[in-house]
């Protein structure tokens, strides 16, 4: 059964249409990859996802309930959370507060909250930065915080864009396993945005692919990457994929 379903959506800034009529459904669990070229509208999607933008035409429904229009704490509230491009942690705080501040939006106390936060620390393999200031952190201990921070308010449908970008072989492999960790053992619902195509190929299950803010491919993603449409805008002749 469609968990969210996107339908018809269209959004234009000063007359340029960042996103065209874009229609897809995501089934719960799934992991789809949502891919394209730079500008092609993936992060306006995504915004129109979470709430930070309103659709100029179509509906966003997540579990059969319309949440077009709604802000983004309603949409976090209904099970919906993102991360974003650029890591934005609290600087000032320890990465342990980081994501307690998360986890409060639905634990009933700062103990719980804290607990919360331990656990999803633990599992994103940053166990032993707790204590210390999220500005000291890496690039990839940051991106791993980020995911952390939106875990910690427990979604049902979690949406990350480019979360290994910047990010070294290894540390790319680091990040696929612990995504497809919470993805198969905890049944959660994910969205990636992702240029890193081999993570993309490794994950998904379905690819969706935006030019110019127009749906132009979605399905398997061996029969994706081999269309020609996405090869020519995007992937590339002799891209290997």
């Amino acid at each position: 059964m469609s968990q969210l379903q996107v339908e018809t959506v269209s959004k234009s800034f000063r007359g340029l249409r960042a996103v065209s009529d874009v229609s897809f459904e995501v089934d719960s669990g799934a992991m789809i990859g949502l891919i394209g070229p730079n500008g092609a509208g993936k992060t306006t999607l995504f915004n129109l996802i979470a709430g930070a933008l309103t659709p100029d035409a179509g509906t966003i429904r997540f579990e059969q309930r319309c949440i077009s229009g709604l802000r983004p704490d309603q949409i976090a509230a209904v099970g919906v959370a993102r991360t974003f491009q650029l890591t934005r942690p609290f600087g000032g705080l320890s990465v342990l507060d980081n994501v307690t501040v998360g986890a409060l939006a639905r634990e009933r106390s700062v103990p719980e909250a804290r607990a919360r936060a331990t656990a999803l620390l633990e599992r994103l393999q940053l166990a032993d930065k707790c204590a210390i200031s999220a500005a000291s952190l890496t690039l990839p201990e940051r991106k791993r915080l980020e995911v952390a921070r939106a875990l910690a308010t427990r979604p049902k449908l979690l949406l990350l864009d480019e979360v290994m970008a910047g990010l070294r072989p290894n540390e790319v492999e680091v990040m696929v396993e612990l995504i497809r960790d919470f993805n198969r053992a905890d049944g959660l619902t994910i969205v990636v945005i992702e240029h890193v195509m081999r993570a993309v190929m490794s994950l998904a299950q379905q690819l969706v692919v935006l030019h110019h803010g127009e749906l132009i491919a979605r399905g398997a993603p061996e029969a994706v990457v081999r269309d020609p449409a996405v090869i020519s805008c995007y992937l590339g002749e002799g891209s290997g994929a």
